[in-house]
């Protein structure tokens, strides 16, 4: 019903995912499955990150001690027709 882990970023980094079943939100899974994900990266010497957008991603994360540090800004580029000059 919910699932947590993290890659190995650069800089000893644990970039954290947490995943819950939509239909098993709001009965604390997430914040059990991140503590262990969370736990693990702590014991292997790594700096959990969380990057939190939905609202309800960002509660878990506070909930956990996590602190808001910045915002993130996701881009999507389309290629270029190089033979008509427009995408």
């Amino acid at each position: 019903m919910a699932a947590a882990g993290y890659r190995a970023w650069p800089s000893d980094t644990a970039h954290l995912s947490v995943l819950t079943d939509p239909v098993a939100r709001g009965r604390g899974l997430a914040r059990i499955v991140a503590t262990a994900a969370v736990a693990a990266a702590l014991q292997a010497d790594l700096l959990p990150q969380w990057r939190a957008r939905p609202a309800a991603s960002r509660r878990v994360a506070q909930a956990l001690g996590f602190s808001e540090l910045g915002s993130q800004l996701s881009i999507r580029l389309t290629p270029v027709d190089s033979h008509a000059g427009r995408p």
